[in-house]
């Protein structure tokens, strides 16, 4: 009796010594929870005992992992350096879980990821993967199914307050089967950039009509941008006593510059189908599928659009321009080179410009801000070309989003999880929008404090509040290998860029290649779905007399300019936008 006494006493010191330490643990996240909301997220659309909840959360989801280390990997954007420096020492602080968020190349992100898929051997915990790569992740049965692991091993450590339908870019990662494969971290997309006070000059609005028999404005055709990058290069040349071009683009011999053609530029001639998020049944890099989602082909001889009139068009037009229109070092230049240029001065327009440049635009001391701060240019819709037409797409928007693989261990898998919901919780994300600029969540965009800053960004508040944003579509399902089929696009096109090859010559072999990948592809049998299966060859003129693309040539490819006031334009886009 007296150690069965004993033994109790033992019991209830231990329940009570658990209790208490489970009430200091609680304790201690409350006051982590509180210090992190008001030194680091004091933004946000939730209420501050809201975010405190939130991450009280995480603090209670990740216990069976406190101690774990983890390490997970991005692309050096400003979003997620600010992920790196703030949010993992904050996840850990708050978790206990010591993530290093890692920064490397885009280029480095694809060739480590597909070495994980390909070998089954684990390198990174969590991976941030542009959504262009879906038409990979649905086929491979590698990468976990979100929506599957949410409702079944992921059911007790999915965030309550994640809203899957306030995020933005949700319908880019997910697959033809309805589910759901990665998780927007970062958004941006690439529009036309201009000088908006060097277009309101009335002294160039005059000069400009009396040339061209029309209004200086955003320019709502090929045909326009063409004659504004004429008129500021050789009829305007200086302002303020500095060179000025009328158009900036980049085309030396490199990866990026696969990125500056199979990011749309294509379909913004009009080589696709029309259809949104990816048209159909020919998207944006020209390759066709049959009803079932299967490849069939990307060459015109095929059903495709890759080397189509249209694209033939579209490259010529890169061509002529960055070697009349732009300065002559643009040239040589990689996307990283030339991503700064407009910023220093003496670009007039850019066709061609991804908003991922905003913070280094508005940064008070480069000469395309005034005095106050404000910026004098804008963004605005890029035009398009002669075989768009209604309900396709009108341009690109980057979608990296946050991607786990089945070759990972299951415990640091889930604890990837929690941190990439962590990066983009309502706690944090309007706070990493308003350092970053690549908003993610709906709820963000329409923010009070969005508001605020819109007239410092140009444009870029409006136009994701417009719903003509969801025109702007990443790389779609069609593309049945990201990581093997992308550096076809640089590696063919680079010699049509220098002037080795003519444009038809350069997209026949582009066209050539990305079929033969997907036909080398489909008798591995490597896919679990959606494998291709070519269609025959058969004579182009065949598919030119099908309806949609690929599109015959036009008669007249550049038809009369057409421009637009700005200010008219940004008032019917908030028209739209409000609610």
């Amino acid at each position: 009796m007296k150690h069965t006494r004993m033994k109790l006493t033992v019991l209830a010191s231990s329940l009570m010594l658990a209790s208490a330490a489970l009430h200091a643990d609680n304790h201690d996240a409350r006051a982590i929870a509180e210090r992190l909301v008001d030194e680091h997220f004091q933004n946000s659309t939730l209420s501050r005992e809201e975010q405190i909840e939130e991450l009280l959360w995480f603090a209670e989801a990740a216990e069976p992992f406190r101690g774990m280390q983890i390490s997970t990997v991005a692309e050096g954007l400003t979003t997620h350096v600010w992920e790196r420096d703030v949010l993992a020492p904050a996840f850990e602080e708050l978790t206990g879980i010591e993530v290093t968020h890692n920064i490397i190349g885009e280029g480095d992100v694809v060739d480590n990821m597909q070495t994980q898929m390909q070998s089954g051997n684990s390198i990174y915990d969590g991976y941030v993967n542009d959504s262009d790569a879906i038409g990979t992740h649905i086929r491979y049965g590698t990468t976990i199914n979100l929506s599957e692991a949410m409702e079944n091993e992921w059911a007790d450590f999915t965030l309550p307050s994640l809203d899957l339908d306030d995020f933005i870019g949700i319908q880019y990662t997910t697959g033809p089967d309805g589910s759901i494969y990665q998780l927007p971290t970062q958004q941006f997309a690439n529009l036309y950039w201009f000088r908006y006070d060097w277009f309101e000059r009335e002294d160039l609005q005059e000069q400009f009509r009396d040339i061209y028999g029309y209004d200086l404005g955003v320019p709502t055709n090929w045909t326009a941008y063409e004659e504004i990058a004429e008129f500021f290069t050789e009829h305007v040349g200086e302002i303020d006593g500095q060179r000025v071009y009328g158009h900036m683009d980049y085309g030396r011999r490199d990866p990026s510059l696969g990125w500056r053609f199979h990011d749309s530029w294509l379909s913004m001639a009009g080589m696709g189908s029309p259809g949104v998020p990816f048209g159909n049944p020919v998207d944006d890099w020209g390759i066709r599928v049959d009803e079932e989602s299967r490849p069939v082909g990307a060459s015109v001889t095929r059903g495709g659009g890759t080397n189509a009139p249209a694209s033939v068009f579209a490259m010529q037009k890169a061509v002529d321009w960055l070697n009349a229109y732009a300065p002559e070092e643009a040239q040589g230049m990689t996307f990283g080179e030339a991503g700064p240029v407009p910023a220093q001065g003496q670009i007039a327009q850019q066709i061609f410009w991804y908003t991922a440049f905003t913070a280094d635009m508005t940064d008070p001391s480069v000469p395309v801000t005034d005095d106050e701060g404000n910026p004098k240019w804008r963004m605005a819709p890029s035009p398009v070309g002669p075989y768009w037409e209604e309900g396709m797409k009108v341009g690109y928007q980057d979608v990296g989003s946050w991607t786990f693989f089945d070759s990972t261990p299951e415990d640091r898998r889930t604890a990837a999880w929690l941190f990439g919901q962590f990066t983009t919780a309502k706690s944090v994300s309007l706070e990493k929008l308003m350092h970053g600029l690549t908003p993610i969540r709906e709820s963000d965009i329409f923010s009070d404090q969005m508001t605020e800053l819109a007239p410092k960004l140009g444009g870029l508040v409006e136009f994701y509040r417009s719903p003509n944003e969801s025109n702007w579509t990443p790389t779609g399902t069609n593309v049945p290998d990201y990581p093997r089929m992308a550096p076809l696009w640089w590696q063919n096109l680079a010699p049509v860029m220098s002037g080795e090859v003519t444009p038809q010559e350069g997209l026949d072999n582009l066209a050539g290649a990305m079929d033969d990948i997907m036909a080398r592809l489909a008798r591995a049998n490597v896919f679990e779905t959606y494998a291709p299966v070519l269609n025959d060859e058969q004579d182009a003129e065949y598919w030119f007399e099908q309806p949609g693309a690929p599109k015959p040539k036009l008669d007249d490819e550049m038809p009369q300019g057409t421009t637009i006031p700005y200010d008219q334009m940004m008032e019917e886009w908030m028209a739209a936008g409000t609610r």
